[in-house]
């Protein structure tokens, strides 16, 4: 019985990419959120989920994306940062979730928040927030 290889690119894995920083042998971009899950395609080193809620001005979320785009570099950029996904609203397309992992707590608030690539981050989409963005970490469970 011959088998064939598994298929690449496909639609369900387009939708779910990720960006990721750059790492030794993987490039930006190229890893499927259902990768970086633990127990799908073997275990991931601890870490820390930060899910940002942000609410942006009506009828501005696709210049906010766009901003967005260019502003998460910073983000990326940062050391004990993994990955970064920006998700958006069905019923409030003004609502967005936005998942980054790192490898810390203290990566994200002592490492990020007090540096210079914050205040770039924020200088980038802070013209299309509505208040502040609400954020929580989260560590992973039932595993």
């Amino acid at each position: 019985m011959m088998t064939m290889p598994p298929r690449r690119n496909t639609p369900l894995q387009q939708r779910n990419k990720i960006l990721t920083p750059d790492r030794p042998g993987t490039s930006r971009g190229e890893r499927t959120h259902a990768a970086r899950l633990p127990g799908r395609l073997g275990r991931c080193a601890a870490m820390i989920l930060e899910v940002a809620e942000i609410l942006v001005q009506p009828g501005e979320e696709e210049e906010f994306e766009a901003a967005y785009r260019v502003a998460v570099e910073h983000v990326l950029g940062s050391p004990g940062c993994r990955s970064a996904r920006l998700t958006r609203g069905v019923e409030n397309p003004s609502r967005f979730v936005l998942f980054v992992e790192w490898d810390s707590v203290a990566a994200h608030v002592e490492g990020f928040r007090n540096s210079p690539a914050f205040t770039r981050w924020r200088e980038g989409i802070g013209r299309f927030l509505v208040g502040t963005p609400r954020v929580e970490h989260f560590v992973p469970a039932g595993e």
